[in-house]
């Protein structure tokens, strides 16, 4: 594989736990065992990692605001009894009529989702996109203390931080979608970019409807790697490093759960890593897009863990639902990222064939960070 990016530090601060261990120590054999083990891992890959998420509301109502040819616009209200919290929906309609597969993505607060490029790919290929302002939820920017935005104040006894609160988000949009009848409810996808990769990958692991779930470029807190820290010359020759977990939760411990903080500087002794919420998703279809002169997305953290998620993914028969790719370039959400989603979604819909750029590794390989397999089965 050709190398884009030249590593020039590479630190690796303990091996990848194993997925497939339960709590009392005893490993799995069996596919129908996994069940039973993902409920488990939540309490460290949710709760520990992003905090206790908000439940699904006791109050759902969406409303058609207005419609026009290309675009139309719903206000959604979820909540308690006792108190709810509206958002606005934006869906932007494909070119024909008819029920088709559906994007959610909670990014309407970036300045790309309102490029016609971004928005034209979905609508030539006859996928609804809908979008939201995850703002709207919980504010992202750092107050005094940690919790601001509406949906602290519904769900005050939960613990969550903004990207569970953004999470939650998704799966009300997903709701909006069965209630108005609009889409396929069979093939919907979430997808975001950075902070709103990280809540697609945390909604996609929290809600099973989404069958696809495409984090883009989501750094440190989601697809990367806790126990990988890194340094690399890019493809302009500028070196860079990865963002650790300190560094994430210096500028934006909102994000997460409490609970991380006892790890800033001591990564090797979480009892996770990114590999497992990766897993968690399975076995629906993953798929991470990275950049590959993004080096603060930690390029080598993203595919290990990739490479170990993949266990899963294998031990479950469906190794070819996990996918990832980089493009060439930096930090954005490009066109070319959507239209490798869109390849995803029309191989699943229709058997179009994928791409022949997913798997290509910019990097000199690293030996694995983990000693463990998927177990091996009766018939295998």
């Amino acid at each position: 594989m050709e190398e884009k990016i030249k590593i020039t530090d590479y630190k690796v601060l303990g091996k990848l736990p194993d997925p497939f261990v339960m709590k009392d120590g005893t490993r799995i054999t069996d596919p129908s065992q996994w069940e039973a083990r993902r409920k488990e891992m939540y309490r460290d890959v949710i709760e520990l990692q992003y905090g206790t998420i908000p439940p699904k509301p006791e109050v759902m109502q969406v409303e058609l605001i207005q419609k026009g040819k290309d675009v139309a616009n719903y206000r959604i209200t979820a909540g308690t009894k006792e108190k709810t919290v509206s958002f606005y929906m934006k869906v932007f309609l494909p070119k024909d009529a008819g029920i088709h597969p559906a994007v959610v993505d909670g990014d309407l607060c970036w300045t790309y989702a309102f490029h016609d490029d971004f928005r034209q790919v979905f609508w030539e290929e006859n996928i609804l996109l809908v979008m939201f302002n995850r703002t709207e939820l919980a504010n992202d920017i750092q107050h005094e203390g940690r919790r601001h935005g509406p949906l602290y104040e519904v769900y005050p006894e939960y613990t969550f931080g903004a990207l569970g609160a953004w999470a939650w988000g998704f799966s009300r949009c997903v709701d909006a979608l069965e209630i108005l009848g609009i889409a396929d409810m069979n093939h919907i996808a979430f997808t975001g970019h950075s902070r709103g990769g990280k809540t697609a990958a945390l909604a996609g692991a929290l809600d099973e409807r989404a069958t696809i779930v495409n984090p883009n470029e989501t750094n440190a807190g989601s697809c990367s790697c806790y126990r990988i820290h890194m340094s690399a010359i890019n493809e302009d020759g500028v070196e860079k490093r990865s963002e650790t977990l300190a560094d994430l939760y210096k500028n934006f411990d909102f994000w997460l759960g409490e609970g991380m903080a006892d790890y800033t500087q001591r990564e090797q002794d979480l009892p996770f890593d990114c590999h497992m919420l990766k897993a968690m998703i399975a076995p629906r279809t993953l798929f991470v897009s990275e950049a590959v002169s993004d080096i603060w997305t930690n390029p080598v953290g993203t595919w290990m863990t990739s490479m170990a998620a993949s266990e899963v993914f294998k031990f479950l028969k469906v190794p070819e639902n996990l996918l990832w790719y980089f493009r060439d370039g930096y930090h954005y959400h490009h066109v070319e990222d959507v239209k490798m989603l869109v390849n995803v979604i029309k191989n699943r819909t229709e058997g179009r064939p994928l791409s022949d750029r997913f798997f290509r590794r910019p990097f000199e390989e690293k030996e694995l960070i983990y000693d463990w397999r998927c177990p091996e089965q009766k018939n295998d």
